[in-house]
């Protein structure tokens, strides 16, 4: 809570392999690295000391995982709309793969081919947001990169494509807040890595 308003802490999936080599991993459901479980036991350590009212993960296992490595899997609910990104054809190949057939592709732009849209993706970021907006008290999310990064940029009312400035890093904590009130959204805390 800041200024007796409540918070949404968002965590970042610990390391994956694909992570490590920088390949897009949207629906493939891939376990954590021996290095991204220690990260992701390491943040329950930092988060021990925190209240939330309810804690949400994503359905994929590399957000699960870390959830649960962190202390907080008996708590978990599991959201379906803070599933990573679908990058259909796209799925699995790093950014310079892509560019060689697409040189200007930017997945907060353009999408993904036989995957999911930027409207989409944003789409199912507002419909948690409105979830969340309700909430008295303390709420925290267990996503991926590109989804977090989608819902931050729509959490502050900016246009999808500003999900772009917002970098994140594996088993990272973000705080999105309230200035005084409620209709003053913004961003407490970012890409904060134990």
């Amino acid at each position: 809570m800041f200024d007796g308003l409540p918070a949404v802490y968002l965590c970042r999936h610990g390391e994956t392999p694909w992570s490590v080599t920088g390949q897009h991993t949207g629906l493939t459901d891939l376990p954590l690295t021996p290095a991204g479980e220690a990260a992701a036991v390491r943040l329950g350590e930092r988060l021990r000391s925190l209240s939330f009212g309810r804690v949400f993960t994503s359905p994929l296992k590399r957000a699960h995982d870390t959830c649960k490595l962190a202390g907080l899997g008996d708590r978990a609910f599991v959201e379906p709309d803070l599933v990573e990104w679908n990058y259909g054809r796209y799925e699995g190949l790093t950014t310079p793969e892509i560019r060689r057939e697409q040189p200007e592709w930017h997945i907060f732009e353009h999408g993904c081919p036989e995957g999911e849209t930027v409207a989409e993706v944003a789409a199912r970021a507002d419909r948690v947001i409105a979830k969340l907006r309700a909430a008295d008290d303390d709420v925290l999310l267990f996503s991926s990169g590109h989804f977090l990064r989608m819902f931050a940029a729509r959490w502050l009312g900016l246009p999808a494509y500003a999900g772009a400035a917002f970098h994140l890093d594996t088993t990272s904590v973000s705080i999105l807040a309230y200035e005084r009130q409620k209709h003053e959204p913004v961003v407490r805390l970012w890409n904060s890595c134990c």
